[in-house]
């Protein structure tokens, strides 16, 4: 006959067998559980931004013939009458000081060679006289240095000075105008014509946009740069000079230089303004007005306008969020910008902002998590993100709470 199992002893049993579960969980499950992956915290992401900024208006002169332009920025913003070549007048002085610095060329605050002007100087005083051109005394034995004679042409526009530095650097005025053809062909000043030193001839003759490009090219010589934007000097034989641009020190205009013949007046200007952290040096012209008052009056609309046509973007600030974790467990983070970033844009730019994050189990403040990328017409600018705080991993009691995750 079988024996029968006590109670007692099946109890036992059922317990062993309890206890060997409990021992298998705990020494099985929990190492499971903690090790086992956890669910990766997914952001919510700041959505793309398309945006064009506003178009600009310039406010061109509505005679004449005009350009203008930026330095650092190719061609120009806004033309306006026509744009076949016209009379420069005094401006041609401009090419000249270009050509005789590629001659003798002269260091940023240097005075240069003394120049001894002799009874040669004297001829092309009477004949600039004569001519009824603005002009300089001269007198046989006077020196000057080369600096002080380029700053008696460019600011009082001395045609007889003109005439003498291009003498002295090239020997004769076919030498230095067979340089100065070369100057204009090397620079691609394909539309100025010049046939004298100082303009006084009405072969003189250039583009708005091809002086505005010359513009450029004085503003990168250091010389003519620093004696444009002078309202006097005292030159050590004529005594004190007036500049011909009466508009110098008004509304940023620093330069460059006047042009007057008998039937109208033009100016070749320049301007440094700012917009945000950015320096502007606005070059523009305006051929054929009336006179000089009619032309002042209009140019400081021009500039007014060249400014209000560019915008100062803040793409991004540092800390600025671009997407927010959540974690099952219950931490919390924001992926950040990491720097700051701007641009200045011209008229009407195309914006473009996309954010990006990956997924995170946990992280340190100031970890890389993603980038927000921008694209401004064609430029494009990467912005790193990071955690602005330290987001904790699964802690032990969450990954024991949830073994099938």
């Amino acid at each position: 006959m079988p024996r029968q199992e006590s109670p007692r002893y099946g109890l036992r049993r059922f317990v062993a067998a309890v206890s060997a579960t409990l021992i298998l969980l705990i020494g099985v499950g929990v190492p499971v559980s903690i090790v086992a992956p956890v669910p990766q915290a997914r952001a919510e992401v700041a959505q793309d931004v398309r945006h064009v900024t506003a178009s600009a208006a310039i406010r061109m002169p509505p005679f004449g013939s005009s350009a203008v332009g930026v330095v650092g920025m190719p061609g120009v913003l806004a033309e306006h009458g026509p744009q076949a070549p016209r009379q420069m007048a005094s401006i041609t002085k401009v090419i000249t000081m270009l050509v005789v610095l590629e001659k003798r060329p002269l260091a940023a605050g240097e005075d240069g060679p003394t120049i001894t002007l002799g009874q040669r100087d004297v001829g092309y005083l009477e004949q600039v006289v004569a001519a009824n051109g603005s002009w300089q005394p001269v007198q046989p034995g006077w020196k000057l240095s080369e600096r002080a004679a380029i700053e008696t042409t460019l600011i009082p526009s001395a045609n007889n000075y003109a005439e003498s530095l291009a003498v002295w650097a090239y020997g004769s005025v076919p030498a230095f105008l067979t340089a100065a053809h070369a100057f204009l062909k090397a620079n691609d000043l394909d539309d100025t014509t010049i046939v004298d030193t100082n303009g006084l001839s009405s072969q003189d003759r250039s583009t708005p946009t091809d002086l505005v490009d010359l513009g450029r090219l004085a503003l990168a010589n250091p010389v003519l740069a620093a004696t444009v934007r002078m309202a006097t000097a005292v030159e050590p034989n004529v005594g004190s000079i007036q500049n011909t641009n009466a508009l110098l020190g008004t509304d940023g205009i620093d330069g460059l230089k006047t042009g007057t013949y008998d039937t109208g007046a033009n100016l070749l200007f320049s301007a440094t303004r700012r917009v945000g952290d950015r320096t502007l040096r606005i070059v523009g012209v305006v051929l054929g007005a009336r006179d000089h008052p009619t032309l002042d009056a209009r140019v400081p609309a021009i500039v007014d306008s060249v400014v209000a046509g560019f915008h100062d973007l803040e793409l991004a600030k540092p800390g600025q969020v671009f997407a927010t974790y959540e974690t099952r467990w219950g931490g919390v983070g924001k992926a950040v910008a990491s720097r700051e970033v701007d641009r200045v844009v011209w008229s009407r730019a195309r914006v473009v902002r996309t954010a990006s994050v990956h997924d995170i189990a946990g992280g340190r403040k100031g970890q890389r998590v993603g980038e927000v990328v921008y694209t401004v017409d064609d430029q494009r600018v990467v912005v790193p993100l990071v955690l602005d705080r330290d987001v904790l991993a699964a802690p032990v009691w969450w990954r024991l709470t949830h073994p099938l995750r």
